[in-house]
C-alpha cells in the first residue's frame, strides 16, 4: 500500500484506499508583469512581482503548541522563495490567531485585511477558519489553512477563495478508528470537544470503529475554555470500555491524569493531531503514556527538510522545533500561493485562486516539480508547473481540498515521546 513519488520518500495514497487497512492509509495591489514569458529556456522570470501574505497561526492558545512548527513552515518558504529571484518577492505579516476562547484572531484579522494581504496561511484551528472565512472571502482574500480538518469546508460557498493542504477529519477519524479496532478492542469510549473539529473526527471514528463490529459504549463532550472534565471523565469511566479516545488541544493535560486517577490504563489511549505531541516527557510526567496511539496527517518527512525548518527557526531566534505537525502543509500552502501568483501574473487573491487547482496538478497536464526553483523556472518558460511537495502530491479538486492525503500512526514510548509506526 505504500507508494513512493518523485525524488520524495513520502507516502502518499488516494482517498478511496484509506480505510480499513492496517491504519495505514486508508492580495494586495495588482502587479503587470515586467514581461512576457520568452519560452526560450533563458530563466528569465516571466513577471516581477511583490506578493504581500499573511499568516494566522497560534501564537497562544490552546493550539499554541502547534505553531511553531507551521511558522517555521511559514518562514522557511518564505525565505527560499525569496532567495530564488524567480519573479515572485513575498512580503509576510504574521499574527496570533489565538483560539475561541481567547479571540486573539479578532484583532489580527482586522489587521492583515487593512494591510491588503492577497492570501493568509491559517488559521489552524476550524472553529476559527469559520468565523474569518466569510470576511475573507468577501475582501476577496485567498484562504489556504495548513491543518483545517473540517468535513464542512468541502462545501462552504467560498468562491473559490478557500484551500487546504491538510485532509479532511473524515479521513483521519477513519484511520483512527480502524487502529482501534485492529487493536483488538471491542468497546471504545470517547471525549470529545465540542466545536467543528471535534465533533467531525468524533463522527469519523464512531462510524468506523462500530462499522467493524465495535461498540462506542460512551462519549461525553466539552466546550472550548472549559477547565473541569470531572463530569466526562466519569461518564466514560462508568461504561468500563477497553479504550477511551480523547479528541481535544491541549485539555488532554488535564483530562489524561483525571482518567488515569479514575483507574484507567494510559496505554490505551487514542489521540489525534490537535493532542499528539512530543512535549509530554516534560508536561505530562506523571502519566506514563508508553502505548499510548494517535494519529495525525502528513507523509513521514525528509531529515533535509526538517533540518532546514531548524536551522530558520533557531536563527530567527527560537528554540528549536520539538515535533513538525503541519510544518510540510504550512511550507507548501506558501509554495502554491506564490506559484499561483507567478502562472497569473499578478498578486490579486482572485488571480491566484484561478492558478491554484493548476499549480497543484489539479487541472490540465502540467510538469511535476518538487521545489519552488523548479516549478518557478517551468512557469517562466511559458509551461505549466505541478508542484509535488513535501506534505504529499496535493492536488487540489473543485472544492479546495487535497484529492489524496496520507495518515500518519504514532505510539508513544516509555519515555513519553511518540515515533511513527506505519
Amino acid at each position: 500500500m505504500n507508494a513512493l513519488r518523485g525524488s520524495r520518500p513520502a507516502r502518499i495514497f488516494s482517498a478511496a484506499a484509506m480505510i480499513g487497512v492496517s491504519a495505514l492509509v486508508i492580495a494586495g495591489c495588482s502587479s503587470t508583469p515586467s514581461e512576457e514569458p520568452s519560452g526560450d529556456g533563458d530563466n528569465k522570470p516571466a513577471a516581477d512581482l511583490t506578493l504581500k501574505l499573511g499568516s494566522l497561526l497560534p501564537q497562544t492558545g490552546s493550539l499554541a503548541f502547534l505553531g511553531p512548527p507551521m511558522e517555521s513552515g511559514v518562514g522557511l518558504a518564505v525565505q527560499e522563495i525569496n532567495e530564488a529571484e524567480a519573479g515572485v518577492t513575498i512580503e509576510m505579516t504574521s499574527e496570533d490567531e489565538g483560539d475561541t476562547d481567547t479571540k486573539a484572531y479578532e484583532t489580527s484579522i482586522t489587521k492583515l485585511q487593512s494591510e491588503g494581504v492577497a492570501g493568509i496561511v491559517g488559521a489552524a484551528s476550524s472553529a476559527v477558519s469559520k468565523l474569518i472565512l466569510d470576511g475573507n472571502i468577501g475582501a476577496g482574500i485567498i484562504t489556504i489553512s495548513p491543518s483545517n480538518t473540517s468535513p464542512d469546508f468541502t462545501e462552504w460557498d467560498d468562491n473559490g477563495l478557500y484551500f487546504r493542504t491538510a485532509p479532511s477529519d473524515l479521513l483521519q477519524g477513519e484511520v483512527l478508528g480502524s487502529v482501534i479496532a485492529e487493536d483488538g478492542h471491542k468497546s471504545l469510549g470517547i471525549i470529545y470537544q465540542n466545536n467543528a473539529y471535534g465533533t467531525g473526527l468524533f463522527d469519523a471514528i464512531k462510524t468506523t470503529f462500530e462499522g467493524t463490529g465495535g461498540e462506542v459504549v460512551a462519549d461525553a463532550s466539552f466546550n472550548i475554555g472549559d477547565a473541569q472534565f470531572d463530569a466526562q471523565v466519569s461518564e466514560v469511566m462508568a461504561a468500563n470500555p477497553d479504550a477511551i479516545a480523547v479528541v481535544s488541544y491541549d485539555e488532554f493535560k488535564t483530562i489524561a491524569p483525571l482518567l488515569v486517577n479514575a483507574g484507567f490504563d494510559p496505554s490505551k489511549f487514542y489521540l489525534v493531531d490537535g493532542n499528539l505531541s512530543n512535549t509530554y516527557d516534560t508536561e505530562l510526567p506523571a502519566v506514563k503514556l508508553e502505548g499510548a496511539k494517535g494519529t495525525k496527517p502528513g507523509p513521514a518527512l525528509e531529515d533535509d527538510f526538517t533540518d532546514r525548518l531548524q536551522a530558520y527557526w533557531t536563527g530567527e531566534g527560537n528554540s528549536e522545533v520539538e515535533d513538525f505537525t503541519y510544518a510540510a502543509e504550512a511550507y507548501d500552502a506558501v509554495v502554491l500561493m506564490a506559484l499561483a501568483s507567478l502562472a497569473a501574473g499578478s498578486t490579486e487573491g482572485v488571480d491566484i485562486a484561478e492558478k491554484m487547482q493548476e499549480v497543484s496538478g489539479g487541472s490540465g497536464d502540467g510538469e511535476k516539480c518538487t521545489s519552488f526553483k523548479e516549478c518557478a523556472e517551468i512557469i517562466n518558460n511559458g509551461d505549466v508547473a505541478d508542484y509535488d511537495g513535501y506534505s504529499g502530491d496535493i492536488t487540489f479538486d473543485e472544492n479546495g481540498d487535497p484529492k489524496g492525503a496520507a495518515i500518519g500512526v504514532f505510539q508513544y514510548g516509555a519515555d513519553n515521546t511518540y515515533e511513527r509506526i506505519n
